[in-house]
């Protein structure tokens, strides 16, 4: 099994930062490893800019899917496995269409996406990946979204780079959140 670089911090200092465990282990059923590695050594600001992300996501235009396609599709690019995993966990307790997910690496010749989405992929794969843009790239997105989803698209493409190159850097790997939605889902049904 991969580890990170450095040892997580199981018992934190402060009570700001106990506060920030309990919170994460009651919500997500364990204290993620981004913090116990990355956050509890900095100091508490990074860690409430890294949930202030999250919580930005939720004042968002685009639609929920829309935004975790275009995570999801980051985090592949970059080979985030952190992310992948807790990526598609929020995409489990959202309900979404797993098997879109499940396909997002063949979207271009899957039935499963719209011509709107197999755009919005496009731009978003050869932003992440090639870090550049086209006009004409840009004009087909153009036609599908106005100018505050297109800031949007690439807002979420940014800050996914920026949860995806932190775990990467410190070599964070999946904590199986995928497994422990689908295991409090079927609890909840």
């Amino acid at each position: 099994m991969d580890t990170s670089f450095l040892t997580p911090i199981e018992k934190p200092k402060g009570l700001l930062w106990k506060l920030l465990y309990f919170y994460a282990k009651k919500k997500f059923g364990k204290v993620m490893t981004p913090i116990k590695v990355m956050a509890a050594r900095m100091p508490f600001g990074f860690a409430a800019f890294s949930g202030k992300i999250n919580q930005l996501d939720g004042k968002l235009q685009l639609p929920a899917e829309t935004v975790m396609l275009v995570r999801q599709k980051v985090a592949e690019i970059n080979v985030c496995l952190f992310c992948i995993d807790i990526g598609r966990a929020k995409t489990i307790a959202g309900s979404m269409d797993q098997g879109k997910f499940d396909e997002l690496a063949e979207y271009q010749t899957s039935s499963r996406f719209s011509e709107k989405e197999k755009v919005l992929l496009d731009f978003v794969t050869r932003l992440a990946r090639d870090r550049k843009m086209e006009q004409e790239l840009f004009d087909k997105l153009a036609k599908h979204y106005d100018e505050r989803s297109i800031c949007e698209i690439v807002w979420v493409t940014a800050t996914e780079f920026v949860y995806n190159i932190s775990n990467i850097g410190l070599n964070i790997h999946s904590d199986m959140f995928c497994d422990i939605t689908k295991m409090r889902k079927l609890k909840t049904a």
